[in-house]
């Protein structure tokens, strides 16, 4: 099966110089031996990701975008530090082997890590894997028992108590947002006023078990074992983990999952294939995690009202940039029209909602 995701050829501008990495990894990584090949993982807006295969070891390494710089919005150290502490209480995340703060080794600063080689769910269920509804439902409590199994990551014991601050969390994020969609504000975009008037009215108080949010919960986030599909063997992208509220951090994820019933506008937003037969729909996915966490959820409305406005703020931030001429990506150009169907969403949520 070659459904494992692959690396290519590195885009133009993008180069990492093999022969600075190379000796640089040989002096700090013990048991490297042999030349790289060098290859770039074509996914991803954000940091750039690298494979290094040696004869006898494959390694990933990030760096920041180009015209970036690390110490802004690609906090190298931070994810490194996550990485490497986390693994000791939630296996699934890859263990981190160097992070270089010397910028001058290849004109950023940059973290490697091991590659964790296998199966990443994108837009469709691949029909390879052949897969019963039975077994796309077993994947799915797996894909949500990983996501309860990090929630309860005990994080003061992984070194990670200063990763965020959890008291006033929901508020933060609520605030946050509307500062972040009002900054980002356009002509022809949606308000979102009743949406806002609603979730400051509504806020329930913090989780009383705060816990390591991923904040990016999806498929396309998630390895599954290219010998064993049914199993996950990893969860990548922790760039904006955080402590706070594990429920917000659900309403994230359902913001994303769209349903094989939701109307084909909905359909046309879905990166996962969180349709496809055997899938859990949203109200299942949230009763089953409840059941996982040994907890009670009766707001579930509220947190998937949040989790579609911050879509909303993540889009129109986004769309702002191509309003004002700062990028001429032609996939942009509709996101304000995504923006308003976001909208519509919550306020369909809003109108039914009991609380």
């Amino acid at each position: 099966m070659t459904l494992s995701d692959q690396a290519s050829r590195i885009r133009e501008g993008e180069e990492l110089p093999a022969e600075v990495i190379d000796p640089y990894l040989k002096a700090h990584i013990p048991g490297l031996e042999g030349t790289p090949r060098i290859s770039q993982f074509p996914g991803g807006a954000s940091n750039l990701t690298y494979l290094l295969e040696y004869p006898s070891q494959e390694l990933v390494l990030r760096r920041p975008p180009f015209g970036q710089k690390a110490k802004s919005a690609h906090d190298m150290g931070r994810e490194f530090r996550i990485l490497n502490r986390l693994n000791a209480g939630f296996p699934y995340c890859p263990k981190a082997y160097l992070h270089c703060t010397d910028v001058s080794v290849i004109g950023a600063e940059f973290y490697v890590m091991e590659r964790v080689k296998g199966i990443i769910l994108r837009e469709n269920m691949p029909p390879e894997l052949g897969f019963s509804p039975e077994q796309t439902r077993t994947l799915c409590q797996s894909f949500i028992d990983k996501f309860v199994d990090l929630h309860n990551v005990d994080y003061q014991a992984c070194g990670l108590a200063d990763l965020g601050k959890p008291e006033g969390y929901v508020q933060r994020q609520i605030d946050g947002w509307i500062e972040r969609y009002e900054r980002a504000l356009t002509p022809d975009a949606p308000s979102w006023e009743p949406v806002k008037a609603w979730l400051r009215d509504k806020m329930p108080a913090d989780h009383p078990k705060p816990g390591i949010v991923h904040n990016d919960y999806r498929f396309d986030n998630v390895i599954l074992d290219p010998d064993n599909p049914m199993q996950i063997i990893g969860v990548l992208d922790w760039e904006m983990t955080t402590i706070g509220d594990p429920l917000m951090d659900l309403g994230n994820t359902l913001a994303y999952w769209i349903e094989a019933d939701d109307p084909a506008p909905v359909q046309l937003m879905r990166k996962q294939p969180s349709n496809a037969p055997g899938m859990l729909t949203r109200r299942e996915f949230v009763d089953y995690y409840a059941e996982r966490a040994g907890i009670r959820i009766d707001n579930f409305d509220y947190y998937y009202t949040y989790g579609l406005f911050r879509l909303a703020g993540i889009v129109q931030q986004i769309y702002y940039r191509y309003f004002h001429g700062q990028t001429q990506d032609k996939r942009f150009a509709r996101f304000v029209q995504l923006n308003a169907l976001l909208e519509q969403m919550a306020l369909q949520v809003i109108g039914k909602s009991k609380l």
